[in-house]
């Protein structure tokens, strides 16, 4: 297991794994994301996918976005993991997990990390199914496989993801 706050990896990774990384005594909640694949993108299957990026930029950009979050809400640690290489239908994709004092800090928190990880992290996602493959470029892109008209993701989530947050506080 990774031990640190903030990594690109190409093992697999879970939300529970970082929690150990978060947690604290001070604080009262810990609020964990995954991001996983799901089998489709719209109407079409989904086989696989894989992920590329840059580590040392990543990473960088991941202390930067649990900076941001930690001046803009009251949190006590966050941390970011994201898999690189081949993942199957089910992998977890990304995990975070945040400590705070109170459960809707870390909640808000939790989502804030996520959405601004989608915008800036240097992390390319490559979709593969039964009509071939494309590179998906960030949140509402347009589907080459709809011709380009559709979004890729009508709900705002992470096209070929199915992102769950843990809600068991």
């Amino acid at each position: 297991m990774e031990t640190r706050r903030f990594a690109l990896v190409p093992e697999p990774i879970t939300a529970a794994g970082l929690r150990e990384l978060v947690a604290d005594p001070g604080q009262g909640a810990v609020c964990t994301f995954e991001g996983t694949v799901r089998d489709h993108t719209g109407k079409v299957a989904t086989t696989h996918l894989e992920y590329e990026g840059h580590a040392g930029m990543a990473e960088k950009v991941f202390a930067e976005i649990a900076a941001a979050a930690q001046q803009r809400f009251a949190i006590g640690a966050m941390a970011i993991h994201h898999r690189v290489g081949r993942l199957e239908i089910g992998d977890v994709s990304v995990a975070i997990a945040v400590a705070a004092e109170h459960r809707a800090a870390a909640f808000d928190a939790c989502r804030f990390a996520i959405d601004e990880l989608k915008v800036s992290a240097p992390v390319w996602k490559k979709e593969f199914g039964p009509d071939g493959s494309f590179w998906v470029e960030g949140p509402g892109a347009l589907s080459p496989r709809s011709g380009g008209t559709d979004p890729v993701d009508e709900s705002g989530t992470e096209n070929g993801s199915d992102d769950a947050v843990d809600s068991t506080l």
